[in-house]
């Protein structure tokens, strides 16, 4: 439903080539360092930090690279990083949002503004798009972890909002500001998580046709390839028949 699980689905079909494994794990790494500097640098006390690095070894950064990215944390003169959001439309009236982490708001706004016009898109105010979408925490399981019952009981005593199971697997959803919670909660009970993060849901989708999710898909990937931008969240909703063209 959703057009992030989706997005999620389809990067997962075309496979990571190493330049773009590479860049995630220095966009994890990013996060890990912001997150240790603003807090604790120990993740047992510091929940953003712990996410930060439950998310890059799901992703199956090494531990090495986790820990120089929090010692980085410490280090003196060590480069500020800002955290930004940008919203705006892609191809087919698609709501998109932007999150990024940088040392030069100027540069990163001047390239997500244009990256946004040169692939039909059009970048617009912050909150001209934020009101299609929640702020949530989403924690994943894989479908072994059990049925969709014992998910759904799981989740109701951790303090889960809601709980959706598929053969690909259990996602369970909540406020923001209780994910630190309701993970810790659903890992005694179900055992460690694949993910653990905060996201941007969308309230409501816009359903693409072939060409149009073809042209948000270059915009999203020319995005996420910019070192700045840290995540991207579009509300389009895509069928099966066009998902199966995708991958053909």
């Amino acid at each position: 439903m959703a057009g992030h699980s989706k997005w999620a689905n389809i990067q997962h079909r075309k496979g990571r080539q190493d330049a773009a494994r590479s860049k995630l794990f220095s966009k994890l790494a990013k996060e890990i360092t912001v997150a240790a500097k603003m807090g604790d640098p120990d993740p047992d006390n510091n929940p953003r930090l712990r996410l930060a690095v439950k998310e890059a070894k799901s992703q199956s950064v090494p531990k090495d690279v986790i820990q120089r990215a929090i010692d980085k944390s410490q280090a003196a003169g060590g480069d500020d990083y800002k955290e930004i959001r940008y919203e705006g439309y892609g191809p087919g009236g698609v709501a998109v949002i932007v999150e990024a982490m940088t040392d030069n708001l100027n540069r990163t706004a001047s390239t997500v503004r244009s990256t946004f016009g040169k692939h039909g898109g059009n970048l617009g105010e912050t909150g001209s798009v934020g009101f299609m979408f929640e702020r949530k925490g989403q924690v994943t399981y894989p479908a072994s972890v059990g049925d969709e019952d014992t998910v759904m009981m799981a989740a109701i005593e951790a303090g889960a909002e809601d709980a959706e199971s598929s053969e690909e697997g259990h996602v369970i959803w909540c406020a923001d500001t209780d994910l630190n919670e309701v993970s810790t909660a659903l890992e005694a009970e179900l055992g460690e998580s694949e993910t653990a993060k905060l996201v941007w849901r969308p309230t409501t989708t816009t359903e693409l046709d072939l060409e149009g999710m073809q042209k948000l898909m270059r915009l999203i990937e020319v995005l996420e390839d910019d070192d700045d931008v840290q995540r991207v969240t579009a509300n389009f909703e895509v069928s099966d028949e066009v998902m199966e063209q995708l991958d053909a």
